[in-house]
Order: C-alpha cells, then structure tokens, then sequence
C-alpha cells in the first residue's frame, strides 16, 4: 500500500502546475492533521517534511514554502474540505488509505491522540468516502510504524 502512496503524484498525468497543487493538497492535509489539537509541534511538521521529502521524493525547498503556506492557512475553515474535495475527485480508494495512514503517523507523532485529532481524523475519513474499517485498520498500520 505503500507503494501507492509513493506513487500518489506520478500516477497522474499532470503538469507542473498540477504537481504543485498536488503537493499543497496533500501538505495542507497534513498540516490540517498536525493542528488538530491546537498545536503544531516539532516533531509533526519534522515527519511532515521528511514525508514530503523522502517519500514523495519533493524539493526540499518546495516542501519548505508550501508547509509554510500551509501553515498561514491553517485557521481558514474552508481548507478541509477544499481539499478532501480535490482528492476525491483525483485519487482512488486505495490511495486515500494511504494518505489517511499518513495522517496517522503525524497525529501520532508526538505521542498522544488528542480528541481532536482522532475527530479531525473520523471527519477526514467522511469527507474521503472511507469506511470506519478502512480507516481503523491505516490508523493499526501507523501504530505498528511508531512502535517499531
């Protein structure tokens, strides 16, 4: 499943323009996730980066100025559902699944499971069109990572 989500942007064919809205839709996402609880700490936006990095194999640079961006509209109530919108109009099933594991990750990276995320998360899987199953087992997927 992995693997999908490594391949969330090159499956399309895009063009830059889209790529970079890509990587705003999913980083935006990600931020949404981070901020749930009130707080953005540290090591969320550094499993952020290094996810955006690494896995999406992003621009270090671009990564930066879009988490920034991101973060400047973290308190417009809009952006959720702008951007699960732009999802799943562009993406499958299974890589919705990836993202929501992603997302897990982050909420869980620091640790702790506010009330907050895991309803951020629930209205996410909503939005997404992905059953309380799917969404249990990517949160179990992302547990199993942490503890690792």
């Amino acid at each position: 499943m992995i693997n999908l989500l490594k391949n969330f942007f090159d499956n399309k064919e895009l063009d830059d323009d889209s790529k970079d809205n890509n990587l705003e839709l999913i980083c935006g996402l990600m931020i949404e996730a981070a901020n749930s609880d009130g707080n953005i700490e540290d090591k969320e936006i550094n499993k952020i980066k290094d996810t955006l990095n690494n896995l999406f194999k992003e621009n270090p640079k671009d990564v930066k100025i879009t988490i920034d961006k991101a973060i400047q509209n973290k308190n417009n109530s809009k952006s959720l559902f702008y951007y699960t919108s732009k999802i799943n109009k562009n993406y499958s099933e299974e890589e919705k699944i990836s993202l929501l594991e992603i997302l897990w990750e982050i909420v869980l990276a620091d640790g702790q499971v506010h009330d907050y995320e895991s309803s951020l998360i629930r209205r996410l899987s909503g939005l997404l069109y992905i059953s309380d199953v799917n969404s249990g087992n990517a949160r179990k997927r992302a547990l199993n990572k942490i503890s690792k």
